[in-house]
């Protein structure tokens, strides 16, 4: 190889790297992509079939993020014409703040069964009480250990758990109301959690927390994860009888990268097994 074969091979890396750099920077995280998942939950009762959940999680309002960023996904969830919506904490980043600029996007999520939320660990840690004072002005149900039923033809709870994380979390509070043998979806920020839940009576848990690394290599995975975030990092898990789904969130926190792993909308097709 001459000298000038080499440096044409290095400058051709050096784009490569360039406009990989943009892309992970400027485009991915800005580019939010629906995922569709059938899952099929073995108490579901046959009336229930076809139900649609859509998801958002950790949306991180920051300066990294903003109500643009958010008004993309929710349009986004409007479109897929959920029956529910569920939205699975970590909606603010460092500053409480942001808290407030959740609350006109928000407010457009329609879904005739309702929109639900729970608490992340970025949330304690920034600003839980300006956080679930924006979801309320949002007209969004708040889940803090407590199970609602779904006013649908037949029975379907959900459940909501506080922080796992910050050792909120008290599932046997949470579940205390739901009627033996009734299916539940269970919401909680933190994925991993999903092993200790399934030794309870939950039939579907959605979660966060993980971003799915942001960072997702070919052959190699997300090289960082949280904690809590590290088993079930993105997408459908069976988990001792549980099905569980991890959301990678619409929302980041430094470093403000995406690469292969780009924002999502969930929605989720219940099926009666």
């Amino acid at each position: 190889m001459n000298r000038r074969q080499f440096l044409g091979l290095t400058g051709a890396g050096v784009a490569a790297l360039a406009a990989g750099a943009g892309w992970a920077t400027l485009v991915e995280p800005n580019w939010p992509v629906v995922e569709r998942q059938e899952i099929r939950l073995a108490r579901l009762p046959a009336r229930l079939d076809g139900l649609r959940i859509a998801q958002l999680s950790d949306i991180h309002h920051s300066p990294l993020v903003t109500p643009g960023d958010l008004q993309r996904a929710v349009t986004l969830v409007n479109r897929q014409s959920p029956d529910a919506v569920m939205l699975t904490g970590d909606f603010i980043w460092r500053d409480a703040s942001f808290a407030a600029g959740l609350v006109e996007p928000l407010r457009e999520l329609a879904a005739p069964l309702g929109v639900f939320a729970v608490f992340g660990n970025h949330d304690h840690w920034s600003g839980a009480e300006q956080v679930a004072a924006a979801l309320a002005a949002a007209g969004v149900t708040l889940l803090v250990n407590q199970a609602v039923r779904l006013p649908t033809d037949a029975p379907l709870w959900l459940a909501g758990l506080d922080d796992v994380w910050e050792r909120r979390q008290d599932i046997r509070r949470a579940l205390r109301d739901v009627p033996d043998g009734e299916t539940t979806v269970l919401l909680c920020h933190e994925p991993d959690y999903g092993d200790e839940a399934s030794a309870y009576p939950v039939d579907l848990q959605l979660s966060g927390h993980s971003h799915g690394g942001q960072i997702n290599l070919p052959l190699v995975g997300p090289p960082v994860l949280p904690w809590l975030g590290r088993k079930y990092p993105a997408g459908l898990y069976e988990v001792a009888g549980l099905q569980l789904y991890t959301n990678r969130g619409i929302g980041l926190i430094a470093p403000a990268v995406r690469f292969n792993c780009p924002p999502e909308v969930t929605v989720l097709t219940l099926r009666a097994a």
